[in-house]
């Protein structure tokens, strides 16, 4: 039998990579892995847990501007960027050493290096090259630039993260989750927010209700929202930059962001070589045990373009060491997974949207309401919260469960208990409310929407 050095090896620390490697390391298995930037991945380094600690910077001018109606004298003070941006390193820096020190203490062995494949059992981090029986790749995703001249002069999410100043003002190109939760940061920390969208409203893919109420309160909040707008170049000027659109319209502002969507990390991986299979996007292609075409080497998370989502990447690489190295096949369900956008407000979502269960059930029902919360009685802001459920028509079956307002976020994942155990409108109905709270209203709509003409 042919000795490997590992029975396991992994090319990308991210939060699908450590957590299918700890586990593995823990079942037993010998196993390695190998980053080529910081231990966290997209997650932890660049992307949710360092966009949350801003989106919780940018939160503080509501605060300080609702005060006065609840007794306080409060004013605006000073803001300071280079500030918020050294406490956030010093986090993410702290969250990087829990994750290398996780990895150690469960016994697996990090390379530090770009991984590549050399053969179906063999990977080649720099100068030196490591045997394994099973590969997993799990490099996760990459931001995307639209193909247009100048755009090289545009930051991504990435850069986001790591500006020296902030910009007087911001064009940012793309209507999507990223598009949107930067857009709500800049424009809480002072900045004037332009976003750039090609289709009709922002978030494609969420429930229709809910995308054109964020719009509507993202407008009250300054933000300026250009639809069905294309960027055709963009430009260096003497102020900053400027975006020249379809129509040959001259957008000008201090920077200009791109944030278009992700793509699969898979380039100068040495898939293609080995033989293994990628869609047109370049995403690695799997089965439902997470197995490419070539049977020696799998790939979980981003990578694969299934759903990008860090606790789905995590549910993947749990499910991966069980089934390889505990003796327990498990597969990950990918129905009713909760979803937010930490917007501002944020959206919460989980299952169907009315336009999905439409397509899919004869009979429909939807009950909806909106209101303003009570928070803002007295502080006097012009804020609007919305709650939607779907409902199956014939069995009563709640499909999905819509909101947007604060706490959503929170609110959806408890939603997401109910929807994944097939709850009922009617168990929602004999739900005693907690008043008085938002989340409430989840078991008191009692009123159906009328049926579409």
């Amino acid at each position: 039998m042919t000795q490997f050095d590992f029975d396991l090896f992994t090319i990308g620390a991210g939060s699908g990579g450590v957590a299918a490697s700890r586990r593995a390391a823990g079942f037993g298995a010998r196993v390695g892995i190998c980053e080529g930037s910081r231990v966290g991945g997209t997650c932890v380094i660049r992307g949710c847990v360092p966009k949350k600690l801003l989106v919780y910077a940018s939160q503080f001018r509501d605060a300080f501007a609702d005060a006065p109606g609840y007794g306080w004298g409060a004013s605006v003070p000073a803001f300071d960027w280079a500030t918020l941006i050294a406490n956030k390193d010093k986090e993410i820096d702290r969250l990087n050493g829990i994750y290398i020190g996780m990895l150690e203490r469960a016994g697996v062995t990090l390379f530090n290096g770009h991984g590549r494949l050399i053969d179906r059992h063999t990977v080649e981090i720099g100068d030196r090259r490591v045997t394994a029986a099973k590969i997993l790749i799990a490099t996760g995703g990459w931001p995307s630039l639209p193909a247009i001249p100048g755009i090289e002069h545009a930051i991504t999410s990435n850069e986001a993260l790591h500006l020296g100043r902030l910009p007087h003002s911001l064009i940012i190109i793309g209507g999507g989750y990223i598009a949107v939760e930067f857009a709500g940061i800049f424009a809480g920390l002072g900045v004037d927010v332009t976003l750039m969208i090609r289709g009709e409203e922002l978030l494609n893919g969420f429930d229709d209700d809910i995308r054109v109420a964020l719009a509507q309160e993202m407008r009250k909040r300054g933000v300026t929202i250009l639809a069905r707008t294309k960027p055709v170049k963009v430009e260096e000027s003497a102020s900053g930059f400027t975006v020249t659109d379809h129509l040959g319209r001259e957008h000008s502002a201090g920077l200009v962001m791109a944030a278009t969507g992700r793509h699969p990390n898979t380039r100068n991986l040495g898939l293609e070589e080995v033989g293994v299979a990628l869609d047109s996007k370049g995403a690695v292609i799997v089965d439902d045990g997470l197995r490419t075409n070539v049977e020696t080497i799998y790939a979980l998370g981003d990578v694969t373009d299934r759903v990008a989502l860090t606790p789905v990447a995590i549910a993947e690489g749990r499910a991966f060491a069980e089934t390889h190295y505990n003796n327990n096949p498990m597969r990950v369900s990918y129905d009713n997974i909760p979803t937010a956008v930490f917007s501002q407000p944020p959206l919460g979502t989980v299952g169907l949207t009315e336009a999905e269960a439409r397509a899919k059930y004869p009979k429909v029902d939807i009950y909806r309401t909106g209101f303003r919360p009570m928070k803002h009685t007295l502080s006097g802001r012009d804020e609007r919260v919305l709650m939607k459920l779907v409902v199956d028509g014939d069995s009563q079956k709640v499909l999905g469960c819509h909101m947007m307002g604060m706490d959503a976020p929170e609110i959806i994942q408890a939603l997401g208990i109910a929807i994944t155990c097939g709850a009922t409108k009617a168990d929602f109905d004999r739900t005693i409310a907690l008043h008085p709270s938002t989340a409430e209203e989840f078991v008191l709509m009692r009123d159906k929407v009328p049926d579409p003409a």
